[in-house]
């Protein structure tokens, strides 16, 4: 089985049909089989991971969680939105040099908070993007009604729709490592989405009773290895392999990769067809909650972040947002960090030197035009890596 490189792994997992054989009904022979044999699995059970900073619990919903990170109460909230795919949310919090939560902190954002997506219940396998952009829209009520969102990964193209669903309750964007429009320039993951047959997922959704079972995929995935020099590439450690240090990232991150999250087969499926099948954000014909998604409309200062080794989105299907939008030019910012996908968000490196940028992006005051609307002072991009 093909392994997408450098620390690709863990979202290859989502779409591992179209790795394991050339057609729809070979691969559905060969799903049935790995599941079947599946059933008797009763290895280790992974500890679910704790993250390296504590927090609160500022909301429950039965989708989600809102994480409280805040050192203060006042001033505009920010809301870390993690990616529903797969891993958990400690993806933004993995270790001590390796949080994001942490780093952000550090830059000067007090305020902090994370959407916690919580595992599918079987009782939620029918719950679809609709839904989760209606828990994002309590939490961001929850919070005053006017939020700065930040979007990782798949979670970046959630935030976006809900600032062109919401655009008065988003007061700024920012977007790391996500899939927008995914014909821009096909990364691996999504030329392989876009290869293999609706029905195969639709397989995959049935054979978990209308859930993707995450422990079943990872299960599945073993046969991809995960070495040790892909975690350092990652994670941007200079301690060498084999110190004891670096044992103690290598089993954090390994703990981490191996909890794996249920989603609901109605959103696994929507997210397949209507974003990499039919490219539908990009295209102008995503419907969310009643309306339909115009990003021309969509007018705030928007940062965008993208990895130059990212496997799993292109920085063109991220920066293609820069023609998408309404945005003015100069309060658009875009940056390409020297990582893989996973050193976006735990690349010490690029915690260390681009995070920080972000955070004083965030932190500018917006000032009110002669119109009356309002936007950002100094969004413009001027540092080395701008684009």
């Amino acid at each position: 089985m093909e392994r997408l490189p450098g620390g690709q792994f863990p979202y290859a997992a989502l779409f591992w049909p179209a790795l394991v054989a050339a057609s729809a009904s070979e691969t559905a022979s060969f799903m049935t089989a790995q599941f079947l044999e599946m059933m008797g699995d009763g290895g280790h059970t992974p500890q679910p991971p704790e993250g390296a900073t504590a927090s609160g619990i500022a909301l429950e919903l039965q989708a989600v969680r809102l994480r409280d990170f805040s050192l203060v109460k006042r001033g505009v909230p920010t809301i870390l939105c993690s990616p529903f795919a797969l891993h958990g949310a400690v993806l933004a919090d993995l270790a001590t040099g390796h949080s994001l939560v942490a780093a952000l902190r550090r830059a000067g954002i007090e305020r902090l908070y994370m959407a916690d997506w919580r595992s599918a219940s079987p009782d939620m396998r029918f719950l679809g993007i609709d839904d989760y952009l209606a828990a994002l829209n309590v939490l961001v009520d929850h919070l005053g009604g006017t939020v700065d969102l930040i979007g990782l990964c798949q979670g970046g193209w959630l935030s976006v729709i809900y600032a062109a669903r919401f655009p008065a309750k988003v007061r700024k964007l920012v977007m790391v490592g996500t899939p927008v429009d995914t014909a821009a320039r096909p990364s691996k993951l999504s030329a392989l989405a876009e290869a293999t047959p609706l029905t195969v997922f639709r397989n995959l959704v049935s054979l978990g009773d209308g859930r993707v079972i995450g422990r079943n995929l990872a299960r599945v995935w073993r046969g991809g290895v995960i070495e040790s020099d892909d975690i350092r590439r990652s994670l941007q450690t200079p301690e060498p392999a084999g110190s004891p240090e670096f044992a103690r990232l290598e089993a954090i991150f390994r703990n981490w990769n191996a909890w794996t999250i249920d989603m609901p087969g109605t959103y696994y499926l929507e997210v397949i067809e209507k974003l990499y099948k039919r490219n539908e954000l990009a295209t102008g014909g995503f419907h969310a909650l009643g309306q339909r998604v115009d990003l021309s409309r969509l007018q705030l200062p928007i940062y965008l972040l993208a990895g130059n080794a990212d496997e799993v989105v292109t920085a063109e299907q991220l920066f293609a947002v820069a023609r998408l939008v309404g945005t003015r030019p100069e309060h658009l910012r875009r940056e390409v960090a020297p990582c893989d996908h996973l050193g976006l968000f735990m690349g010490r490196r690029t915690l260390e030197e681009y995070w920080p940028r972000i955070a004083g992006w965030l932190n500018e005051p917006l000032t009110h035009c002669s119109d009356g609307n309002e936007e950002a002072s100094g969004v413009s991009g001027s540092g080395p890596s701008a684009a």
